[in-house]
């Protein structure tokens, strides 16, 4: 028997001389069947063969995540830029911020978020606020996502510091996070990321003012609803000889209904009730307060001025359903209840 020099194997001069044979009992060896390849050789080329393979596969997973998988785009944003940056296309991001960090996210007029903030004593301490929204929706679960056109949360100030961030339409605010005096709260709307939403170059916010107590007292001077968002356009100021809902000097209210209140030493006459109407009726409001003040109709907005130990009238058309209080500003006494159906 010899060496055989190419394999570094025993060689038998008897072996078959057609290298495609299965096997040699003999020397022991198995040959390729497809290729007659001797089995070291065959052996190094599956390996190779594997290799390429496995390459080409981790060259398919490389270019899927440059692009992204099926087409769509990463989380991750260029470098250099912050989040807000790469947050999403909606509106116009100024240069501009907040005053506390927070970029401008300015969008059209038309459609866009809009806040009013009203807050009422509560019974017990502090106030309850009411975030009335409209082109807007409040979205807890994604904060911090991109920004979506109507969406976010809110930003609760008090004379321009953070008191809390808002995820809903109703916030007790204690009466221990206002310090004795007058002082100005402010709610802004935000973006999921954390951006604030702005018209014409200013945030989209509403203010209301509170009058904190001495320490220990349950809630400040009775407040009410703040003026509309920056997006809101500015009502028209009424002819100063008739004010929003007063009939002229001299002359009748046309009302379906008359309702007269008097006020005297902080109570009211007769005691608050409940005046019932039909919606679309017409009601007017004739009241006579023996110290200055203005009446709020609570879900329509009206108000009217009180002169001291004058008549005022306020006549308005009862056009939406429900419950609505009529109440003083300055003394906060509830005159009456519309209740509309």
């Amino acid at each position: 028997m010899t060496h055989d020099p190419a394999q570094g194997l025993p060689h038998d001069p008897a072996a078959p001389a057609n290298p495609a044979a299965p096997a040699d009992s003999a020397g022991g060896r198995t040959w390729c069947d497809a290729c007659g390849t001797p089995p070291r050789a065959a052996h190094g080329r599956r390996r190779t063969l594997r290799t390429a393979a496995l390459v080409a596969v981790l060259l398919l997973l490389a270019g899927g995540a440059a692009t992204g998988c099926g087409g769509r785009a990463t989380t991750h944003h260029k470098p250099g830029t912050s989040h807000e940056q790469a947050s999403g296309s909606v509106g116009t991001l100024l240069e501009t911020d907040d005053g506390a960090g927070h970029r401008l996210r300015e969008v059209p007029a038309e459609g866009a978020p809009e806040v009013r903030v009203s807050a009422r004593p509560d019974t017990e301490d502090g106030w309850n606020l009411q975030l009335t929204v409209r082109n807007f929706r409040f979205t807890p679960d994604s904060t911090g996502g991109a920004a979506l056109p109507g969406a976010g949360h809110a930003h609760l100030e008090l004379d321009g510091r953070k008191l809390a961030r808002l995820y809903g339409p109703w916030f007790h605010l204690p009466a221990a996070q206002v310090p004795e005096g007058a002082h100005t709260l402010t709610v802004r709307l935000y973006a999921d990321d954390h951006t604030a939403w702005a018209v014409a170059g200013k945030p989209v916010e509403a203010a209301v003012p509170v009058t904190g107590g001495p320490p220990g007292q349950g809630a400040g001077a009775h407040t009410h609803a703040s003026a509309p968002a920056a997006s809101s356009p500015p009502a028209s100021s009424p002819p100063a000889s008739s004010p929003a809902g007063e009939a002229p000097p001299g002359a009748s209210p046309q009302a379906d209904r008359t309702v007269t209140i008097a006020i005297r030493g902080g109570k009211v006459t007769p005691a608050p009730g409940r005046t019932e109407l039909r919606r679309g009726e017409r009601v007017a409001l004739r009241v006579t307060s023996d110290r200055a003040d203005t009446l709020h109709v609570h879900g329509y907005d009206k108000e009217l001025a009180l002169p001291a130990g004058q008549e005022a009238t306020l006549t308005l058309t009862a056009d939406r359903t429900g419950l609505f209080e009529v109440e003083t500003h300055e003394s906060g006494l509830v005159l009456t209840q519309l209740l509309v159906r």
